[in-house]
C-alpha cells in the first residue's frame, strides 16, 4: 500500500463502512517513541527535505525529522525561522 521508505509503511490499517456505505481503509495512529536528536535552529527558507538531504543525503527521509518532533503537518516545523527542531542522528 505504501512505499518501503514511507513513514506509513508497515502501519496497521482498519477498514470501516463510511457514511455513503462504502468501505474505507484507515491508518491506525502510530505511537512514536522518543527519538534522540540534535537541536537545529530553523533558518529562513529551510525545508525538511533539504535538511534531510543535508543530514542523510536522502531528501525522502524528511519524515524522520517530522516524527522526531511529532509533527502532524511537517511543513509547520520550518514555518517560523528561529524555531528549534530535533534532527535525529
Amino acid at each position: 500500500m505504501f512505499l518501503k521508505n514511507s513513514r506509513y509503511h508497515g502501519t496497521a490499517t482498519h477498514t470501516v463502512l463510511n457514511a455513503q456505505g462504502q468501505l474505507a481503509t484507515l491508518l491506525v495512529p502510530r505511537t512514536l517513541p522518543a527519538t534522540p536528536g540534535e537541536a537545529t535552529v530553523v533558518q529562513p527558507h529551510d525545508q525538511l527535505d533539504a535538511m534531510a538531504d543535508q543530514r542523510w543525503r536522502d531528501p525522502t527521509r524528511y519524515w524522520h525529522i517530522a516524527d522526531a518532533n511529532t509533527a502532524l503537518r511537517a511543513g509547520e516545523l520550518t514555518a517560523v525561522p528561529g524555531t528549534t527542531v530535533q534532527v535525529p542522528r
